[in-house]
């Protein structure tokens, strides 16, 4: 099973209003685990980066003067995603981002039947509390110090812990894995000596005690014929 956990960093909130995605960040897992293989993609949106965008992501008019037009990476980015379940936090806005995009290059929109929302899973799993990126890598101890802004891959990176975090970690459905969790626990208690085993027959006592119990019973069934 082939999933990629991705986002996007934009110029803006609305692209019906003219921003555009200035940076695409793809995670690839394969049966819940992470490959190595990563995407990113720095955009040109032609068009002036509002300040209020700079301040999220600190991409740059200058530094994306000299990157690649979507139109460019179009044709990677559909191939590296082909095929896969699309994984993203509060998947809507990157959905409508990516869709505008290929829309303009008259492309068909992403499958909406293969995207996976992770604030959609994360309230299913877990009741009350937050449920921004930040708050769920705090809930799993997911190290968040390399996040000084939003970034589009670095996003993606943190996201797949947090997925593999709702879905039951690194070994989703295997609940037994704590016994082997400790070696050196094991290896102590491999060492211990064996207890004899304790005495269970009942005592003299307990025998007459039962008998005397059995006969007041009427017609019991075992000796029915």
């Amino acid at each position: 099973m082939r999933e990629i956990v991705f986002d996007t960093e934009t110029t803006g909130l609305d692209p019906a209003a003219g921003h555009r995605v200035v940076e695409i960040g793809c995670v690839e897992l394969v049966n819940h685990m992470p490959t190595g293989e990563t995407r990113q993609w720095y955009l040109n949106p032609q068009r002036e980066m509002p300040e209020e965008a700079f301040n999220v992501h600190g991409l740059s008019e200058a530094f994306l003067a000299d990157k690649p037009l979507f139109a460019a990476v179009v044709e990677d980015f559909l191939e590296f995603v082909e095929g896969a379940t699309l994984i993203a936090h509060n998947a809507n806005f990157d959905m409508r981002f990516l869709n505008a995009e290929l829309a303009a290059l008259d492309r068909p929109n992403l499958p909406q039947d293969k995207v996976l929302d992770t604030i959609a899973l994360a309230r299913q799993k877990i009741r009350g509390g937050q449920f921004s990126l930040d708050a769920l890598c705090r809930r799993f101890d997911i190290d968040l110090s390399a996040r000084e802004k939003h970034g589009a891959l670095l996003d993606a990176e943190l996201l797949a812990e947090v997925y593999l975090e709702l879905i039951g970690g690194r070994q989703p459905g295997l609940v037994l894995a704590s016994e082997n969790s400790n070696p050196a626990a094991a290896a102590e208690a491999s060492e211990r000596p064996a207890r004899p085993p304790r005495p269970h027959a009942p005592t003299a006592e307990e025998t007459a005690a039962h008998q005397a119990f059995v006969a007041e019973i009427d017609e019991p069934i075992w000796k029915k014929p």
